[in-house]
């Protein structure tokens, strides 16, 4: 089967997940990257990446931050919102303590909700 678009940008994400967590060097990344831009199957591909252990399931944005028994629950609000994150124009009441929530998101894309002092 032909390798679409799609899939080398999944094979690239596992490459670069695979090099965060240390298991290849930045000349084996790029040798696989290239290797990936050059095949033509999904089987070529495959057997690129046949020699890498799996991979975790990706974890939910802030989920491990949360305590167990806070996950799924509510909006997951935060007291304040990191350096890191960036503001969004949405904002909304929290139907559960009638407070005003701004959305924040982090550079992975993880939304996260913050008390907005500055809301009428």
């Amino acid at each position: 089967m032909l390798l679409s678009d799609a899939d080398r940008e999944q094979l690239f994400e596992q490459l670069k997940r695979h090099a965060a967590a240390g298991r290849l060097g930045v000349e084996e990344l790029e040798r696989r990257v290239a290797a990936i831009l050059r095949a033509a199957s999904r089987e070529a591909a495959a057997s690129l990446m046949a020699d890498l252990p799996p991979l975790p399931p990706d974890d939910p944005a802030g989920a491990r931050a949360r305590p167990r028994w806070l996950r799924g629950k509510g909006h997951g609000a935060t007291g304040t919102a990191q350096p890191d994150w960036q503001p969004t124009g949405e904002r909304f009441r929290d139907p559960g303590t009638n407070t005003v929530m701004r959305v924040w998101v982090d550079a992975g894309g993880g939304r996260h909700y913050v008390p907005d002092d500055g809301a009428r």
